[in-house]
């Protein structure tokens, strides 16, 4: 689809001197060297940064977690070869929840913690105007665009709900949550101090002390001219080891997330992006960690600990000794992507991140219909949620389909 934006789209302005946009649907696996190139220019400019939607980490997880070839990856350009000023990976779907309702949605996987696309600075009310236009017209595009994970009142959030009401349909939240995020002008001492009470920093200073009788005590931190194999094999093993072997969920149970895992890590280390750190025993590790630093962002991608060690408090230990990205210039706030409440992260981190998860109307009149009747739908089902929470037993399954 070529858009000549000479002229407003959806009633939404855009400059009269831009070259024609095109959307592509792309085969990740089968991009040229400029248009790889142009994906990873658009990383460095984006309007909110993801690692997930950056091109070494969701090229991989499009070829080995999506095995069916649901999802379509969109890419939006400005003319055949100028740069990309958006990326997201879409998908049909035919039940929504439970409901027998076709519709479409950011396609993401158990260890997608974020469903931004990747925006252009500056492009973000075009970005969205061309997306749901382009859906509009696709066959296989039905009802309403669900975008998972945005971050509430963000660019990107508040860029969609400006082009969804210029098109005439309010869009709906339909699920919030609140996550740990580190956002401090404090130095690590000083945050360290004010987020944990003294009577837990000081049983954490009598756990330190009695872990280092047991021998050698080292905090380590990946550098770029080190082998990397080891700190994968060494994080899988660790995890693995845990109650995510246990429940099959390591990244080590399936072939397909090992895979995936170990592309990723050696992709965000040529992207200059990858922060892996351990906390170890006479060079043996208690604890890791695997960050992506993403300015001005960071995330906290996986942590894993000893188990048979927790009575020493390994994680926390080294959580503390990561509070070192406070004084990162480049880093002004690292998500934790942790789930809310997470007992190792919210103990340490104060501050939250809001996201929502956001249903936006297509414009055909049955998609109308149906966007409004399943509108209606949520508004009673969390209305009755509220007043009875004691009768909800499983996930929502109506407000989060995804």
């Amino acid at each position: 689809m070529t858009v000549h934006p000479a002229f407003p789209i959806n009633g939404v302005a855009v400059p009269a001197e831009a070259a024609p946009l095109t959307v592509r649907i792309v085969d990740p696996l089968a991009l040229s060297p400029p248009l790889a190139a142009a994906w990873d220019r658009l990383a460095d400019e984006a309007s909110e940064p993801n690692p997930f939607a950056e091109r070494w980490c969701l090229q991989s997880a499009l070829h080995l977690l999506d095995p069916d070839r649901q999802a379509r990856l969109v890419l939006v350009r400005d003319g055949s070869d100028g740069p990309v000023i958006g990326v997201m990976p879409l998908a049909p779907a035919a039940l929504y929840g439970r409901l027998p309702l076709r519709h479409v949605g950011g396609w993401a996987h158990p260890n997608h913690f974020l469903g931004l696309p990747l925006v252009r600075a500056g492009f973000e009310s075009l970005f969205w105007s061309i997306l749901l236009g382009w859906c509009d017209a696709a066959p296989w595009a039905k009802t309403l665009v669900h975008v998972p994970r945005l971050t509430e009142d963000g660019p990107l959030h508040r860029a969609l709900v400006d082009v969804a009401r210029v098109r005439g349909g309010e869009p709906e939240v339909v699920h919030r949550e609140e996550r740990a995020l580190l956002e401090s002008d404090l130095s690590p001492e000083a945050y360290w101090e004010g987020a944990v009470r003294g009577k837990k920093r000081k049983e954490l200073r009598r756990q330190a002390n009695r872990l280092a009788e047991l021998g050698q005590v080292s905090f380590r931190r990946w550098q770029a001219d080190e082998a990397l194999d080891p700190w994968i094999d060494a994080f899988l093993d660790l995890e693995a080891r845990g109650w995510k072997g246990r429940a099959g969920s390591a990244l080590a149970s399936h072939s397909d997330t090992e895979a995936w895992f170990r592309a990723i890590i050696a992709g965000a280390a040529a992207a200059g992006k990858l922060d892996l750190r351990a906390l170890d025993l006479d060079d043996r590790p208690l604890a890791m960690l695997v960050n992506f630093l993403c300015p001005p962002g960071g995330f906290s991608f996986k942590t894993a600990f000893d188990e048979d060690y927790a009575r020493f408090s390994p994680g926390v230990l080294l959580q503390q000794a990561n509070l070192d990205l406070l004084e990162d210039s480049r880093i002004a706030w690292v998500d934790s992507c942790a789930a809310p409440g997470h007992p190792m992260i919210d103990s340490v981190w104060r501050e939250r991140r809001r996201l929502i998860w956001v249903n936006v109307p297509l414009s055909g009149a049955a998609d109308r219909i149906r966007f409004k009747l399943l509108a209606k739908a949520e508004r009673y089902w969390r209305r009755w949620k509220t007043a009875a929470p004691a009768a909800v037993t499983t996930t929502d399954e109506v407000q989060d389909p995804a």
